[in-house]
């Protein structure tokens, strides 16, 4: 796990995972640095010690205010609960739906939540969040935002990507075309139905976010990009609906693995 600032007062903590046969996978989480310091997302659940020792060599946990949780996925939602534990004064940053997901596994304290719908906006110390729904997502609870004080475009896992090594610290050291690549194989494993959808219906919505005055996108499984890299990050989307859809492994797949593992091992 690491950290480095993408943008002035915009740390990010950056974990990987390896998906053998496919790639990389970034984690992100983001700290927002300001007034009322924010904390995006509160990594994987795997992690979250580890989370926890980074997150204090980017911020003191006790001088956060907010945390901007995108969605209750199990890498989204690590060090959550020992975060709220350890500071009465942080708030979270999310939907209703969230609230109710949450409920069933560890339950949100409400009178700590702030419910905030796309196309609302909140004031923020020195900055206004404008949330936002991305054009794609895994999970329908998803809400990223616009950053007014830094132009961040916070997009939880849209434009993530699977990457052929570990990831830079910026999506600019990455070829485009492995970029491209890296998420269109992403986007069909992580939302599927877009390969249900028609294609007018996702270019409009894909133009609504072209529109996007972005000066660095955020997120949660690509490096930072800046914002000029928006509109090859939708276009690498458009190409989702017309790609070939994902075929997960089976175990006659799972048992081939094993028996190429036994075989190194030996040799």
């Amino acid at each position: 796990m690491l950290t480095y600032q993408a943008a002035p007062g915009i740390d990010v903590i950056s974990s990987h995972t390896a998906i053998p046969g496919l790639g990389f996978v970034p984690i992100n989480a983001f700290v927002l640095h300001g007034a009322e310091p924010i904390l995006v997302d509160a990594g994987a659940m795997v992690d979250r010690d580890e989370f926890m020792t980074t997150l204090r060599t980017v911020i003191d946990p006790g001088d956060l205010r907010w945390i901007w949780l995108t969605h209750p996925d199990f890498d989204h939602i690590g060090a959550l609960s020992p975060l709220l534990s350890e500071n009465p004064r942080i708030r979270v940053i999310t939907t209703f739906l969230t609230v109710g997901i949450m409920g069933l596994f560890d339950p949100l304290p409400m009178d700590r939540v702030y419910l905030l719908n796309p196309g609302q906006h909140l004031e923020v110390g020195d900055r206004t969040l404008h949330a936002i729904k991305p054009p794609a997502f895994d999970n329908p609870a998803t809400t990223g935002f616009l950053d007014s004080k830094t132009g961040g475009l916070f997009t939880s896992d849209c434009f993530g990507a699977l990457l052929q090594g570990p990831p830079p610290e910026s999506a600019t050291d990455l070829a485009m075309s492995d970029l491209r690549d890296g998420q269109v194989t992403w986007a069909t494993i992580d939302s599927p139905w877009l390969h249900t959808i028609e294609s007018d219906v996702l270019a409009r919505r894909l133009d609504d976010f072209r529109r996007i005055d972005a000066a660095t996108v955020f997120s949660s499984h690509l490096p930072p990009a800046p914002g000029h890299m928006l509109r090859h990050l939708i276009t690498s989307l458009q190409a989702v609906p017309g790609a070939q859809p994902f075929s997960a492994p089976d175990q006659a797949a799972l048992e081939q693995l094993f028996a190429q593992n036994v075989s190194g091992n030996v040799g």
